[in-house]
């Protein structure tokens, strides 16, 4: 009962924290957005843009400073090395929980350029944080589902589109962008609704990373795999706060992005397609192996 009090105690405290910390840090964000948004400037936009990167990478190093005092997010890391800050890199991971994005900020945090996630639209309703991440150019896919393509096939494609205009923009400054392949949380259910060929992960989703390799051609050169292993089979937000969460195993691997991966056209050629997919299924399987000895270990 004293451990579970003591546990509370400290998932409380922790929050807490984190919560002052974006009161504090939306602050200057929000004022470095509207002198972004206010002056039609490219050079002045971009030197905002940096300015907003700088921001969040501090409001990153903050939260990472409560992790660490409060014991919350014992991770182990491993084939980090060699990164650089200057570079544009694709980064895949497998995906278990929302702890995922912290996980991923806390080792890469000024080690790689600022991490770029696609969002559902919904989520720039959230308190404070939605207008954080539409400041800082996060692009927001508003996804449609075949019934209502159907009666409006003018909507077609423009999650595309939207996704092109981001591109765009991630080309003006180092930028990291961020694909969960499987395209949302693993959980036991849609692992059987999905009828996965892995024992520990959804099928990958090939056709966002594809195009998102396409729009950014000639820009991205690496890719980081990774891989996030709990000790938990998917800790909420909650047992992170509570020091519940448990060991965190991370696997980095850096790949080579080869010239064919941006060259092809995913959504009317065949044969590069099917090559897409099975060069992504490769590396599934290989994760699906390495998620084997590392939640044994």
């Amino acid at each position: 009962m004293a451990e579970m009090a003591g546990s509370t105690t400290r998932g409380v405290v922790t929050i807490s924290l984190m919560v002052l910390n974006v009161m504090a840090m939306v602050i200057p964000l929000f004022a470095a957005a509207i002198l972004k948004f206010v002056v039609p400037v490219a050079a002045w936009r971009r030197l905002l843009s940096r300015l907003l990167t700088v921001i969040a990478e501090q409001w990153i190093a903050q939260n990472n400073l409560v992790f660490r005092v409060m014991r919350a997010m014992p991770v182990a890391v491993r084939g980090d090395d060699g990164l650089q800050p200057r570079e544009w890199y694709l980064v895949l991971s497998n995906h278990r929980s929302w702890v995922d994005i912290l996980v991923l900020q806390a080792i890469f945090n000024r080690r790689i350029p600022f991490l770029k996630f696609f969002l559902k639209q919904q989520l720039i309703w959230v308190p404070l944080l939605g207008l954080a991440w539409w400041a800082l150019d996060f692009p927001f896919m508003r996804r449609y589902t075949s019934d209502y393509l159907a009666k409006h096939p003018e909507m077609r494609g423009k999650d595309l589109e939207a996704t092109r205009r981001a591109c765009a923009k991630f080309r003006e400054i180092p930028t990291s962008v961020m694909n969960f392949v499987e395209g949302t949380r693993f959980t036991p259910a849609k692992h059987q609704a999905l009828r996965s060929p892995y024992r520990h992960l959804l099928p990958p989703r090939a056709g966002g990373t594809s195009f998102v390799l396409s729009a950014m051609g000639g820009v991205l050169h690496s890719m980081l795999d990774v891989t996030i292993a709990y000790d938990r089979a998917s800790p909420s937000l909650w047992d992170l706060c509570c020091g519940r969460l448990g060991r965190v195993s991370v696997d980095v691997r850096k790949r080579a992005i080869e010239h064919w991966m941006s060259s092809g056209d995913y959504s009317s050629d065949p044969v590069f397609r099917e090559r897409f997919q099975s060069w992504l299924s490769g590396i599934w399987a290989e994760k699906d192996a390495l998620l084997d000895g590392l939640l044994r270990a």
